[in-house]
């Protein structure tokens, strides 16, 4: 039983970490995108952001294990398989995306407008503001966002061993299930829920730390920081 357990909890560990790695690296310029190309954004285009706006529900609104059977033809040209570890995590990435996505729309929303409007009157433009106001003030958000985003795709991963993904998913449908042995069924219930609490845990605390952090900064030092590098810029210009 031991190193059933180990292989299915290294197989998790696995698709859950690519996948998570994936869906943040894609859906994190996406949902700033979100919030960018909407009506009164820093890039306003209503017609991107109805496109991108309607592909995220699209993702979102479609149940795991639809989008599983539905991807088989793309996760077949991407890894050469349907079955196992590796083609379970381009379904999981896939749709982490667009939940992770609509996650981190929520988040930078919440940012203080009137920042934005102060990196705007010292010259700031659309970059220095995402990477200097919104993408920092988002941060506990943000974090918050991914643990969130974890979570569910432990429980995605679960379901993708139901259909040849492994993991222990897999082993509790194969042996649990099939093979009526109760007690690695709840063995797999009980790691999945200390695994799940001990990234929520991990999750709240890093999140109220980067809150308290930021509340004993303030806005205020980010912003003469920005100002004061301005006529450093300036001056190197002139040196030129």
């Amino acid at each position: 039983m031991q190193p059933l357990l180990q292989q299915a909890c290294s197989d998790t560990f696995t698709m859950v970490a690519w996948s998570t790695l994936i869906a943040v690296a894609v859906g994190l310029p996406l949902g700033i995108l979100l919030v960018l190309t909407d009506r009164g954004g820093l890039v306003q285009n209503v017609v991107a952001n109805k496109v991108i706006g309607q592909i995220v529900n699209v993702g979102r609104s479609m149940p795991f294990i639809i989008l599983m059977v539905a991807l088989m033809s793309f996760t077949r040209w991407v890894t050469g398989t349907t079955i196992g570890t590796t083609a379970a995590i381009v379904p999981l990435a896939i749709g982490g995306i667009p939940f992770f996505a609509r996650l981190v729309e929520t988040a930078v929303r919440e940012v203080d407008n009137g920042l934005v409007e102060a990196v705007q009157s010292m010259g700031g433009n659309t970059w220095t503001i995402v990477r200097k106001v919104l993408v920092p003030e988002a941060l506990p958000s943000l974090i918050a966002s991914t643990t969130t985003t974890i979570i569910a795709l432990i429980g995605y991963s679960a379901m993708a061993g139901t259909v040849g993904g492994g993991g222990l998913g897999d082993l509790a449908v194969r042996y649990g299930y099939q093979r009526f042995e109760t007690q690695m069924m709840w063995i797999t219930v009980a790691i999945l829920a200390v695994a799940i609490s001990l990234i929520q845990f991990a999750g709240d605390f890093a999140a109220r730390s980067l809150h308290r952090r930021g509340a004993r900064s303030g806005p205020a030092p980010r912003l003469r920081l920005l100002k004061a590098e301005e006529p450093a810029t300036a001056d190197v210009g002139k040196a030129a």
